[in-house]
């Protein structure tokens, strides 16, 4: 009875402790959800927005001399190549401007595996972009020579040197190093991979940049609307509070340009070591004469468009370690009889998930949204290319413009799911336009149907069809597929831990200078035994939390034994 008495306090101790376990509340998986909407509101005691850095700005002004390079940035080509991309000699603004000639400097990357030793060399392309507004009080904008080569033969998960420019001048840049990708497999990840949207070039983008690069990041995920240039002469800036007041006979926003240029020289410390991947916002269609648009993004970016096969720079692929990454264009053709679908379902259909078990997609507007601004905006598109992406089991979707956080439930067709993606918004940079604090479901917040028309598309505007909403355009309270929100600026960090697990954290940037902290926190866990085409479950049922499962499961085990034991004892 003695070694009975023994198993008994064993017991009580193994139980306490995973009671203690639950208590302390250790990161959640998204295996304990649907979550309870929570929301946390605006904190009153900070700011909603900042003014814009000016152009004199250290960290915007030029600091180099002719034509050595300025603004680096690398993106990911494929696990063994690089794009690197920068930019040599002056734009000009006026009236009156001459395009430079982009053959007059050569475009070469020098690189190696030590540094200052660079065993190989390649070339690339130059060319120089215009922004032109023959209207009165505009100005005309041509850039400075922009560069793109992409370097190749490289080992995967391995630190290169380089230096890039044109060295017959001779003007090349200091020595910059980055660290290459692992391949794709199911066993290797990046460390860790920043997500930020709708950055904009304010103090509280300073923030979040400085915030983000004190994390370390192996690359950055950038879901649109990068510089907010053609906000500069309006809200942001020293320019006419009513751009149509003051320019009159202007038929199109002028986009204040060298905010590109800026905008490029502040993210060069960060770029210029990490790579960058982008995806176009609304702030880049940027009209000028002749109906052109996205002339700067398309020009200042190299992206792995011919790489990924869709020959298209607003949407594309590319492999990070066992992540296959796809970035959708929301401002160009996504309905289903067009190219943007068509090679989509391809690269979809192409894809191993043996090799790459987690597929994240990104694209600038949300498909879900409980926050006043933006709306429903984009309800066309979901309703065009949800269900293809959940035929193919996405994981995560990202996305930006509405400048905020939010994360939801797992969700499918307005419907919980458990084997729907994770949707989350990151569009809270810290760009001029100010943090956003409405919610559709707060009393008189709801927006009327003819509210948030998109900049590209159609309107889709919806009544919802069936639960607690069924027939309302806006939900009374928290929608049920919203799982956590709040009004801050920040940026998030993703961290694989393996084929079923990842570590998402939002990090606000009130929390910087605090140790550990952060805004929001949680394991997206991957089911693909569950999820496959052939098995989806059509409900999404309650689970526990796994710390009351595991003292459940104590509880469940040792009382039997404990039992048996004892019985026995009591025998001899």
């Amino acid at each position: 009875m003695q070694n009975c008495k023994l198993w008994m306090i064993t017991l009580i101790i193994l139980l306490i402790v995973t009671k203690m376990a639950v208590a302390q509340s250790p990161i959640p998986t998204t295996l304990e959800g649907p979550f309870e909407p929570a929301t946390r509101r605006f904190d009153p005691s900070l700011r909603r927005g900042s003014n814009d850095l000016p152009m004199d700005h250290p960290r915007l002004k030029k600091n180099v001399t002719l034509n050595f390079p300025e603004q680096i940035a690398l993106a990911i080509s494929s696990p063994t190549s690089m794009w690197v991309s920068w930019v040599t000699g002056d734009a000009q603004i006026g009236k009156n401007v001459t395009p430079l000639d982009p053959s007059k400097v050569g475009s070469e990357v020098r690189y190696g595996k030590e540094s200052g030793k660079y065993e190989s060399v390649k070339k690339g392309v130059s060319v120089v972009y215009s922004q032109l507004y023959p209207f009165e009080g505009l100005l005309n904008y041509t850039s400075g020579i922009i560069h793109h080569v992409r370097i190749d033969g490289l080992k995967p998960g391995t630190k290169y040197y380089y230096k890039c420019g044109d060295s017959s001048i001779p003007a090349m840049s200091e020595e910059h190093a980055f660290e290459t990708l692992p391949m794709p497999s199911q066993s290797t990840y990046p460390h860790r991979m920043a997500v930020v949207g709708d950055l904009g070039l304010t103090s509280n983008t300073s923030t979040t940049i400085d915030h983000l690069i004190q994390n370390d990041p192996s690359m950055i995920l950038m879901v649109g609307d990068l510089t907010y240039a053609n906000q500069y002469r309006t809200t942001g800036g020293k320019g006419a509070s009513c751009f149509s007041c003051a320019f009159p006979d202007a038929p199109i926003r002028e986009t204040y340009q060298p905010r590109w240029d800026g905008w490029g020289r502040f993210m060069e410390p960060l770029t210029s070591t990490v790579p960058m991947m982008v995806i176009e916002g609304n702030h880049e269609i940027e009209p000028q004469v002749s109906g052109i648009t996205f002339k700067s993004y398309l020009t200042r970016f190299a992206v792995p468009s011919e790489e990924s096969g869709s020959k298209s720079n607003f949407y594309y692929s590319f492999d990070a370690g066992g992540v296959h990454f796809i970035m959708l264009g929301a401002y160009v053709d996504y309905n289903a009889t067009g190219a943007q679908y068509a090679w989509l379902k391809d690269d979809l259909h192409q894809l191993d998930r043996t090799v790459t078990p987690w597929l994240v997609a990104a694209w600038h507007p949300p498909w879900y949204n409980s926050y006043s601004s933006h709306y429903q905006e984009f309800e066309c598109m979901r309703q065009e290319m949800e269900a293809l992406l959940y035929q193919y089991g996405v994981d995560i979707v990202f996305s930006g413009h509405v400048h905020a956080y939010e994360r939801m439930n797992r969700v499918y067709n307005y419907t919980l799911d458990r084997c729907g993606p994770v949707y989350i918004t990151v569009g809270d940079g810290g760009n001029i336009e100010q943090v956003d604090v409405d919610f559709a479901d707060d009393p008189g917040k709801c927006p009327s149907a003819g509210d948030n028309t998109p900049e590209f598309g159609g309107v889709c505007h919806l009544n919802f069809s069936s639960g607690p909403a069924k027939g309302s355009f806006c939900w009374n309270k928290q929608p049920e597929w919203s799982a956590f929100r709040e009004s801050s600026f920040g940026h998030g960090i993703l961290e694989v831990v393996n084929s079923t697990y990842a570590l998402w954290t939002w990090h606000r940037n009130q929390d910087t200078y605090k140790e550990d902290s952060h805004g929001d926190q949680i394991y997206i866990v991957r089911q693909p035994e569950l999820c496959s085409p052939s098995v989806k479950p059509s409900v999404f049922p309650s689970l526990p939390s796994l710390s009351a499962a595991l003292h459940s499961l104590v509880l469940s085990l040792s009382l039997p034994l404990l039992g048996m034991f004892c019985l026995l004892s009591s025998s001899k």
